[in-house]
């Protein structure tokens, strides 16, 4: 039997692990939800399961049944190929939502690997889907993600087909500047949770090319580089390769 301080502690936990007092509440749900809305949410997520570094949300192949919130952590999503090599297709971190692609066929059609100990949240599908009818705002937000998620797949094509590979490792550091900045976190100095091959894979660079963009930055003065961790020395010397090189 719990102690009254055990019951305090847990009923604490299950308080920060609720949507409505999630600090990533607003970059994964919609604003202006009412409290009966954030209610019937909260009792439909299911909340705080823990993926170890290395192993899998889910994997290709496997049946569709919820979206995925990332609370914390970092993760890969990738596919292998008929040679056995794996292409990576996206990284997703806290208060983005993973699972989108599945909707279409029932099934994933790629991995979703943790990067690093993570945890997300769960959002059934059948039954989000179904208050969501009811509750149009939530209804309006799952379009917007999906919407964003045809744009950041475009963006990738664009990425892939147009830029060189200044370019593409150029507009990575900044795309991920950003992200970190929307979270609250340092826009200038992060460390990244992927290796330079995984950043290869999904920039469609060899390894060697990444190292040695990586170094031609640092030269240039426009980054730091210690290991894994990168310091952004200059955004505007960034931006100025994406619109400077010809095409």
């Amino acid at each position: 039997m719990l102690s009254p301080i055990q019951i305090r502690e847990v009923s604490a936990r299950q308080l920060r692990q609720m949507c409505s007092t999630c600090s990533l509440r607003e970059l994964c749900l919609p604003v202006g939800l009412s409290p009966e809305e954030m209610r019937q949410l909260d009792s439909i997520i299911c909340q705080g399961r823990h993926i170890k570094r290395g192993e899998g949300l889910y994997r290709a192949g496997e049946p569709f049944r919820s979206l995925h919130a990332v609370r914390v952590g970092f993760f890969k999503s990738s596919v292998i190929s008929e040679d056995g090599r794996e292409q990576v297709t996206g990284f997703h971190m806290s208060g983005e939502l993973m699972g989108m692609d599945a909707i279409c066929s029932d099934a994933h059609a790629c991995d979703a690997i943790a990067l690093e100990d993570s945890e997300v949240c769960e959002l059934p599908f059948d039954e989000i889907q179904t208050l969501a009818r009811n509750v149009p705002i939530l209804q309006h937000h799952l379009y917007k993600i999906m919407s964003r998620e045809i744009v950041r797949d475009h963006n990738v094509m664009l990425l892939l087909g147009n830029m060189k590979a200044e370019e593409r490792l150029a507009a990575f550091l900044l795309n991920l500047s950003q992200r970190f900045a929307l979270r609250g976190y340092s826009a200038t100095s992060f460390h990244l949770r992927m290796t330079r091959e995984e950043i290869g894979s999904y920039l469609g660079l060899k390894l060697e090319t990444v190292s040695r963009i990586l170094s031609r930055f640092q030269e240039q003065g426009l980054i730091k580089v210690q290991n894994r961790l990168i310091e952004i020395i200059s955004h505007d010397g960034l931006k100025a390769i994406l619109s400077t090189n010809p095409r």
